[in-house]
């Protein structure tokens, strides 16, 4: 399978992701004839330029007749109106649904009503179609990005000075796990951040691969780094899917045992993927637990607020981690009990195990008045296919 992985370092843009693209071996004549398709009136370019002596292909689009689409039904019109495929558009106008709606969380507007200012200019529309024009002609299935640096500082917008990232940008990266450097400069835009979340199927450390293409694409500020996009392109060898996670962990010495139960019940019911106890030994020899609780990152600060409101701990460590894992599904078997739910974990599409679900074994083993081990024994015997065909 061929992927993609985004280097994000110094932030993410429409124009950088073009850029990078190019760079990678994307053809320009290509590209060119494909965004065509859209029928309006630009001019694209791409130069060769140095950022901090690394070498980078800089996209950028002419529009003279400075067109602005003010309305998100016009853009959409545009784009409906158009000769691109249909899978391309269907993506576009995800893309700018999300713009439209972190335009209007942000303004407390109806999406219907929110007025686009920057995003509204015929260059957007020209770095959404042709990021996901370019991953196409580049045969790209999957694609992969960093956590996002967002630089800091401020913005000059149609609203103002306003902080960095600016509040639609933040809307738009709810999820995406990013960070601040001092760099005092807007990194990620808001073209950027809706391309990528839309685009990415996770954020990480780069996936396992065999590397075929690199490329760098500049972005429009000189900087103290080089202020480009590198993007890493070739085929996966990673069998397992993977997803980054969120390990969080505090050491507990002086809480009730009896407490547990209901904080593991209220940490799984907010979403924990994991909870668990590990017994420790902390200073003077006192023993002691240490709870662990693996969840997404997103879920990161509500779970603490849990964790330090509902237990003695005084504060929290945590760690973002890759987690591979095997597929996994849930399967209706008839048996002799009934209908069982059975939890099959799959690696390549073969069954490698079949476990019937816990609370399913407990409630036949109470109606039938049988020890819970003899309900689990007599359904461990149960054969199920071992491939896809399930």
């Amino acid at each position: 399978m061929k992927i993609a992985w985004f280097d994000c370092f110094s932030g993410i843009s429409g124009d950088m992701i073009i850029g990078a693209l190019l760079h990678a071996g994307l053809d320009f004549d290509a590209f060119k004839a494909e965004l065509a398709k859209l029928n309006l009136d630009f001019e694209l370019s791409l130069q060769q330029v140095e950022k901090r002596q690394i070498a980078a292909s800089k996209f950028d689009m002419t529009d003279a007749n400075k067109r602005l689409f003010k309305k998100l039904s016009e853009i959409r019109e545009t784009i409906q109106n158009s000769d691109i495929p249909t899978a391309i558009k269907q993506r576009a106008h995800s893309i700018f649904l999300s713009l439209a709606k972190a335009e209007a969380r942000v303004h407390n507007k109806a999406v219907a009503d929110v007025h686009f200012h920057e995003i509204g200019v015929l260059d957007t529309l020209i770095d959404v179609v042709g990021a996901l024009v370019g991953l196409e002609l580049l045969e790209v299935e999957k694609v992969f990005a960093s956590p996002l640096n967002l630089g800091s500082g401020f913005v000059k917008t149609a609203h103002g000075k306003l902080p960095v990232p600016a509040p639609a940008t933040a809307e738009l990266l709810k999820g995406v796990p990013t960070y601040a450097t001092e760099c005092p400069a807007e990194l990620v835009t808001p073209t950027g951040a809706a391309i990528i979340s839309e685009v990415a199927e996770s954020f990480g450390s780069m996936p396992a691969m065999t590397i075929e293409q690199i490329g760098y694409g500049a972005g429009n500020q000189d900087l103290q780094h080089a202020n480009v996009l590198r993007i890493f392109i070739g085929e996966s060898t990673e069998q397992l899917p993977q997803d980054l996670v969120t390990l969080i962990e505090t050491n507990i010495d002086d809480m009730n045992p009896q407490l547990y139960e209901a904080v593991f019940e209220t940490l799984m019911q907010q979403g924990a993927l994991d909870v668990y106890l590990t017994n420790i030994q902390m200073k003077k020899s006192r023993p002691a637990h240490k709870l662990t609780v693996l969840c997404e990152p997103q879920d990161e600060h509500k779970l603490t607020q849990i964790i330090l409101r509902h237990t003695t701990s005084i504060g929290v460590r945590f760690r973002q981690e890759i987690r591979r894992k095997l597929a996994r599904e849930i399967k209706l078997v008839e048996t002799e009990f009934g209908t069982v739910r059975f939890k099959l974990s799959k690696l390549d599409g073969e069954i490698v195990t079949a476990m019937p679900e816990y609370e399913d074994c407990k409630q036949i083993a109470a109606q039938r008045a049988m020890p819970l081990k003899r309900v689990l024994a007599r359904l461990a015997r149960i054969e199920l296919p071992d491939s896809d065909d399930t």
